[in-house]
């Protein structure tokens, strides 16, 4: 199967691309993330990708879109329910184009993630492959935290410290967010 990873960053990336490709899909990267901020981290970000991209020789769509007006009108008048919008915005994006390029499915790294909503990801992507004609591949690949982990530091990839937006910067460091 021809397969669009959705990728939130390198780290992500690592585990679920080895099981796509050891279970014998074609897997192509797709990176747009308008939710990672400040710039210097969305650009740290970028470069991780870049180099993970090329040390796996993995092709990657970059939809190298700085959108930080968008993305905050979106939520700063509920900051609390964020999670929603940046989840739509970026699997509506690599459906529409998995779609329109010809892909079987497309999936996302944040799958990945301890930290991630897995039913609420998983439900958006289904509606969206059922609206935009393309199957949305879901796997939970959560049990290769520790292994990705490992597998970035050994590779020396850039290993951010918050999921992207400004306001999960604030609740990872600020200490009256955590209250």
């Amino acid at each position: 199967m021809n397969v669009l990873l959705h990728i939130c960053c390198a780290n992500c990336a690592i585990y679920p691309i080895r099981l796509l490709r050891e279970a014998g899909h074609l897997v192509t990267g797709y990176f747009f993330n308008h939710n990672i901020h400040p710039y210097q981290e969305y650009r740290r970000r970028l470069e991780a990708v870049e180099e993970y991209a090329a040390a796996s020789e993995l092709e990657v769509i970059y939809k190298d879109e700085y959108l930080l007006e968008d993305f905050l009108s979106q939520v700063a008048s509920e900051p609390t329910a964020r999670c929603a919008y940046c989840y739509q915005s970026r699997l509506k994006q690599a459906a529409e184009f998995a779609a329109s390029s010809g892909y079987d499915a497309f999936t996302t790294s944040l799958l990945y993630s301890r930290y991630q909503n897995h039913e609420m990801i998983r439900k958006m992507g289904e509606e969206l492959g059922q609206y935009y004609g393309i199957e949305f591949f879901y796997e939970d690949y959560r049990i290769g935290w520790q292994e990705g982990i490992k597998a970035s530091k050994a590779m020396g990839l850039y290993r951010q410290q918050y999921c992207g937006c400004i306001y999960s910067e604030k609740d990872r460091y600020h200490p009256s967010s955590n209250n």
